[in-house]
């Protein structure tokens, strides 16, 4: 493979990663049942704006466009939730398969990392139990409990695992909020927790790699922060639109004294807008 290939399809996995990243940030929207298109097909453009990595002081800014895919199958399934498949779904509890990626940091773009190695795109999976715990009578309010246990991988031609996430969450959906109809409003907040090998992928210093501001530094696993996230959307006939902010909190982290971290809260955002090109004809029943 030539440098020209190779870097061309290093774009490839970034913006595939960026485009996940975005999909995992719109949250399941808290309309009812009713009959919708098996698929729906199109395109958009998104802004994105989020630290290098988390607890780094030093921010990203993304426009990319993003491809808009809707598959609403008995199994597979692919939303604004991700990709996954249904393993079991009752009026209460779901079993589905959970996706999620980060970002690729060059370390000589980010002054703490400045002689380290890079830090590469990764992609995480794992299953996710989701539970509804409650829902209001005419169903414009709905609350629900994640439950996902991922494992993260690098990606490149030989990857490697970055370790375990476990992301418990409470996830509040509220249909036409304070009385603007069509939009959806979902609130998400809980806790991050990480094992040992997956807080050193991020956090750990080698002996080797210590500098006079950057001292060596062994992560352990634990709890890894909190993470408070809402969401925006409304879909009008042929087009999409929503926005996310996510505000980060390490503190009380494990790893919250390790020389990576430069900033133990911040802001994140998105904006994103997207055309349906094409839907099928068949209808089936969705609850999204």
């Amino acid at each position: 493979m030539s440098a020209a290939d190779a870097g061309a399809g290093n774009r490839i996995l970034r913006r595939a990663v960026l485009a996940a990243m975005l999909a995992s940030a719109f949250l399941p929207l808290g309309a009812p049942a009713a009959e919708k298109p098996l698929w729906e097909l199109g395109a958009g453009l998104t802004v994105l704006q989020f630290p290098a990595y988390r607890g780094s002081d030093e921010d990203r800014v993304f426009v990319l466009p993003v491809p808009y895919v809707v598959y609403r199958g008995e199994f597979l399934k692919a939303d604004r939730q991700g990709i996954r498949g249904t393993f079991f779904d009752s009026d209460r509890v779901e079993l589905s398969l959970s996706l999620g990626a980060s970002p690729p940091v060059s370390s000589d773009r980010v002054k703490a990392r400045e002689g380290m190695p890079d830090l590469k795109p990764t992609v995480e999976i794992g299953p996710s139990l989701d539970v509804r715990l409650w829902r209001s009578a005419d169903e414009r309010w709905r609350l629900r409990t994640r439950l996902p246990l991922r494992a993260g991988f690098t990606v490149e031609g030989s990857p490697e695992s970055t370790g375990w996430q476990f992301t418990p969450q409470l996830n509040l959906d509220w249909r036409d909020p304070a009385g603007v109809n069509g939009w959806t409003l979902g609130l998400v907040a809980g806790p991050v927790f990480g094992d040992r090998r997956q807080h050193r992928y991020f956090y750990a210093v080698e002996a080797n790699e210590a500098a006079p501001q950057r001292p060596a530094y062994d992560a352990r696993g634990g709890y890894g922060g909190t993470q408070v996230l809402a969401a925006l959307w409304k879909r009008y006939p042929g087009w999409w639109v929503g926005g996310f902010v996510r505000y980060d909190s390490l503190a009380g982290a494990v790893f919250e004294d390790s020389p990576l971290v430069k900033r133990k809260d911040y802001v994140a955002a998105g904006f994103a807008v997207t055309w349906v090109l094409g839907e099928s004809s068949r209808r089936v029943e969705a609850d999204e």
